[in-house]
């Protein structure tokens, strides 16, 4: 078959748009979820859906029913298409995408906001920066920026809480897209959202927009169905769906003992379908006498017509205190606070600029595994923490870390005998990490036991779907 032949019959294949945009986005959300919780030792290979149009656009040949869907709106869907955007595709279809032409210069770099939409729980912003920003502080291809949304400043600036970045080089600069979840409870369709960017790639200026943000109104099932798990101390309530042009939101309800235990959903609909979910958002928190309740929304993909009912998979990864003990013993035992594991510690030894510890792990399922143990192999070098005394109860609870220059996070770690799990970490106490003024008696040994708990799969349920709610 020659190249006209091949042509010809590629652009007889009926495209099913909705199942492609599904496909892509499910392909996307899985990899974005990759690693989400602190006990996926294994991380599974994702490959992206977005191969079923990329056989097309990278052999030179893109088929007419997919240049249909971007037909409409080429220039914004095309930098939609760019960032492997479905979502944003869809709703460049539907002609729901704001179209900005907003600049600005300071410090010889232009910035240029170029579009917006507002769909579901998530708010998308794609732009421009032209490539004077090479000027400033980054690697030659790295963009970064340094911005605020409504006014707020810092860190707890709730727009920042799970906003993603995507860049690519173009000519003459950087086309860029700013994801953000929407940060609050209650939904305004319709508002203004100031943008302050302070640098970008360490270049100042205090670049200033306000940008139009719409959507129509999302169509909202309400359910509030509860599901307990008393073996576990955990209850899951789903509350509703809200449903938008392109994609859906999911609302639950969490109770739980333990406030850090992290839980996940998958969803899959009467017909199979399975849903992706994005990072979930908490939208109100308290601790009552049953437990700390948490109410987050997170996107999912958008509700099938067709589908009646949700069955939902909730796995719940554990976690325990960190143990702690003062350095001022060469042997000691310490033990999970929650689960019969154990660190049997046999010799602590400062050599020049290096503290070796020599330990048993205790409690670990019998014949692990090569893979298993290779794994564990890694997660010692992080499940240590050497702080100095004065500085344990300066770790911010919210981000917690060792101080600067007052603790050492990491360490090699070397197996001695698999059979027994004895290993070997030494620490550098003089590198990056450091301890000033370093003295063993003045110094404590935090370890966390959570990595070695496996997560736990909970019995599914199924939630029927209400006709008719708005």
């Amino acid at each position: 078959m020659d190249n006209k032949e091949f042509k010809t019959a590629i652009e007889q294949i009926h495209v099913p748009k909705e199942k492609v945009f599904s496909a892509i986005s499910k392909g996307i959300n899985k990899e974005d979820n990759r690693g989400k919780g602190k006990n996926n030792k294994v991380l599974a290979g994702v490959a992206t859906a977005a191969a079923l149009l990329g056989i097309t656009v990278a052999s030179g040949f893109v088929n007419p029913a997919m240049n249909r869907v971007l037909a409409k709106t080429p220039l914004i869907g095309g930098i939609f298409q760019e960032f492997n955007d479905v979502t944003g595709m869809e709703l460049a279809n539907q002609e729901a995408v704001t179209e900005l032409n907003q600049s600005l210069t300071k410090n010889g770099v232009t910035v240029k906001l170029t579009s917006a939409y507002f769909d579901g729980s998530v708010v998308s912003i794609t732009g421009f920066v032209d490539k004077a920003v090479e000027k400033g502080g980054n690697e030659k291809g790295e963009v970064s920026f340094d911005l605020n949304f409504e006014h707020n400043n810092g860190d707890h600036d709730p727009w920042l809480n799970g906003k993603s970045n995507d860049i690519k080089k173009v000519e003459g600069g950087y086309n860029f897209q700013w994801k953000m979840n929407y940060p609050y409870e209650s939904f305004k369709e319709n508002f203004t959202l100031p943008i302050t960017i302070h640098n970008i790639n360490g270049i100042k200026g205090e670049w200033k927009f306000d940008i139009p943000i719409q959507q129509e109104k999302n169509r909202t099932l309400v359910m509030n169905q509860e599901q307990g798990y008393p073996e576990d101390e955990v209850k899951i309530r789903i509350k509703e769906i809200l449903t938008a042009k392109a994609s859906s939101s999911l609302v639950y309800e969490t109770v739980q003992r333990y406030k850090d235990d992290e839980i996940y959903l998958k969803v899959v609909d009467n017909k199979g379908n399975e849903y992706s979910l994005g990072n979930p958002i908490v939208l109100e928190e308290s601790q009552q006498e049953d437990g700390y309740h948490s109410t987050v929304r997170t996107e999912m993909d958008k509700l099938h017509s067709d589908s009646t009912s949700l069955t939902f998979y909730p796995q719940i990864n554990f976690t325990d205190l960190k143990v702690q003990q003062l350095l001022d013993q060469k042997s000691f035992s310490l033990k999970s606070t929650r689960f019969n594991l154990g660190l049997q510690v046999n010799d602590v030894t400062q050599k020049g600029g290096k503290l070796v510890i020599d330990y048993q792990l205790t409690g670990l399922p019998k014949n692990l595994s090569k893979h298993k143990l290779e794994i564990m192999n890694h997660n010692l070098e992080y499940l240590f923490w050497l702080v100095d005394q004065e500085y344990v109860d300066k770790i911010d609870p919210e981000n917690p870390w060792p101080p600067k220059n007052h603790g050492i996070p990491f360490n090699k770690v070397k197996m001695i005998d698999k059979a027994t799990a004895h290993f070997q970490s030494t620490f550098d106490l003089n590198g990056e990490e450091k301890i000033e003024n370093f003295k063993l008696e003045q110094t404590m040994l935090l370890f966390d036991f959570s990595s070695f708990v496996s997560a736990k799969e909970l019995q599914p349920f199924t939630v029927e779907l209400p006709v008719g709610n708005e």
